[in-house]
């Protein structure tokens, strides 16, 4: 799938034709950082992927934040529109994470249908009925 920032300077193909899952985040971070209601974002085998390649990553800006489960995650933009891009789990023992998350918005093409909602407990609208959803973090994430 192709991926392509909002000024063309950041584009890739994703790791694998299609995505593991698709998710709508309603924590207060994902709201912020989306400026919505939600963050909706695509995870990828991180295979193939990581590490991140010279070429991009000296075009991506990267902003690190604390999870509340002691992870760090490395939130990378578009250096000069500022688009985000994807995430990067870090964890303490310095492991990567297995998987890349890629915001949707970035994805062309990118199939919403199925996917599942967590943080719901800070949803500021209402979750489609049948919908998977969770309170918080789901588990195994």
């Amino acid at each position: 799938m192709d991926v392509k920032c909002q000024c063309g300077h950041i584009a890739f193909q994703t790791p694998t034709a299609t995505p593991i899952t698709v998710y709508h985040c309603h924590c207060t971070e994902c709201r912020v950082q989306s400026a919505s209601a939600f963050g909706t974002s695509a995870i990828f085998p991180s295979a193939g992927f990581l590490p991140l390649s010279e070429d991009l990553r000296s075009r991506l800006k990267v902003w690190t934040r604390p999870s509340k489960d002691g992870v760090v995650i490395d939130c990378y933009f578009c250096e000069r529109c500022g688009c985000r891009i994807m995430g990067i789990d870090r964890y303490p023992d310095g492991r990567i994470d297995e998987t890349v998350c890629f915001k949707g918005g970035v994805i062309k093409g990118l199939k919403y249908e199925g996917a599942w909602h967590m943080w719901t407990k800070s949803a500021v609208v209402k979750i489609p009925e049948g919908a998977v959803q969770w309170e918080e973090q789901p588990p195994d994430e």
